[in-house]
């Protein structure tokens, strides 16, 4: 067997012998080191076997002597295969570049669809989408995913609340949901507008109804601010009480702020690993070895290869290798104290409406422990308290 794969490499001829004498014409080529193999015999005086090329050569000067014709029937082998694929060479490159221009059309953008985006927001989605080379022409492998798509779009475009991303075989279409949303009608069904939560009273802006209570008054959760009955008290008029109610009300915050605080950041160097998958086998094409950072951040993009509108079994990976450092903050005790009192303003206006506003803040308990600092501080705040109420017929006026 491998003699057979040694001959098949060197190429190997079969060649036939007519003429009397043939048994002395294969002596004399056994005598003179010729190798051959497969020998047949086809009535009286033909014959057939097998050679190498290189001594298929030699054996006419041994023919002419004995008196017999030779002629060559079947050449195999690598020599002779590659000299007929040179021979179609034209034909085969002609499929080739057929198949890699339809395989590169199908990874191509062909077209970017955007729905529920105002023409202004439109044009600045179509802006960023350019800066990141999602535009008609471009092949998919070098643009991001559409999760890293979808991220820069809103971390980049302050008019959008969300964007949904999705690729269609050659086609980018994006959902996109804006902030500045039409506002929907006022209920105008009679409602009184009633407190709903403890405070006093600080201003107040009435559009319609009566008012129950007055600057300064304190009120408890519940209670009636602005009635929309008014009139005579048994056939009252219902109307929808409307306006703003301002109050100053109270809340408790407890912030810890370590003195020392580690954190990371990226500085600069990255490096680029570019590889193709073919099921769960991740063949690297570019960038090999082990990162060269010792503290390092991968960000992957996997783009699926699709040929016409199949998607293959394939993908292109690209990772970027990021470093990161890490660094050390050390503060002071003074600059803990005022950074924890900034912590504490952001998660407290975190959880109340964007119109209300700190009034004071007063600092209750200050304790240092475990290498941290720990403040108790009580805010004043002043936001709306009003909220509608529905009127029915077991409400009190």
């Amino acid at each position: 067997m491998k003699n057979q794969w040694i001959e098949f490499l060197y190429g190997r001829v079969t060649v036939r012998v007519t003429g009397k004498g043939l048994e002395r014409f294969i002596n004399v080529l056994i005598r003179d080191g010729l190798h051959i193999w497969s020998v047949k015999r086809h009535g009286t005086e033909t014959i057939t076997f097998k050679m190498r090329v290189q001594d298929a050569l030699k054996i006419r000067r041994f023919a002419r002597k004995s008196g017999c014709k030779i002629s060559f029937l079947q050449r195999t082998g690598i020599p002779f295969l590659l000299k007929r694929l040179w021979k179609n060479s034209g034909f085969m490159i002609g499929a080739a570049t057929f198949i890699f221009i339809i395989f590169l059309l199908s990874n191509m953008i062909w077209g970017i669809q955007i729905k529920g985006a105002k023409p202004a927001t439109e044009y600045q989605i179509r802006k960023e989408l350019d800066k990141m080379g999602v535009k008609i022409g471009n092949i998919q492998f070098f643009v991001k995913n559409v999760e890293g798509i979808q991220r820069q779009l809103t971390n980049n475009i302050g008019a959008l609340t969300w964007v949904g991303v999705e690729l269609k075989g050659t086609t980018y279409h994006l959902q996109v949901v804006e902030k500045n949303e039409p506002k929907k009608p006022e209920i105008l069904s009679p409602q009184n507008l009633i407190a709903k939560k403890k405070a006093i009273i600080y201003k107040m802006f009435i559009e319609n109804g009566q008012k129950m209570v007055d600057i300064h008054d304190h009120v408890e959760k519940g209670q009636l601010l602005v009635s929309g009955a008014f009139g005579q008290e048994d056939k009252p008029e219902l109307t929808a009480a409307k306006g703003e109610v301002w109050g100053e009300t109270w809340y408790k915050s407890h912030v810890e702020l370590p003195l020392v605080s580690k954190f990371n950041v990226y500085n600069g160097k990255e490096e680029q690993k570019h590889s193709l998958v073919f099921g769960k086998l991740e063949v690297p094409i570019w960038g090999f070895g082990k990162p060269k950072f010792k503290h390092y951040e991968i960000e992957q993009n996997v783009h699926k290869v699709r040929f016409l509108k199949w998607e293959l079994p394939i993908s292109y990976i690209n990772k970027t290798i990021r470093e990161k450092e890490v660094y050390e903050r050390t503060y002071t005790t003074s600059e803990a104290e005022k950074l924890a009192l900034e912590l504490a303003k952001k998660q407290i206006k975190s959880s109340l409406d964007e119109d209300a506003m700190i009034k004071d803040e007063k600092i209750l308990h200050k304790a240092m422990e475990n290498g941290k600092v720990i403040l108790d501080i009580h805010f004043k705040i002043i936001e709306n308290i009003a909220v509608g109420q529905p009127i029915t017929k077991e409400t009190p006026e």
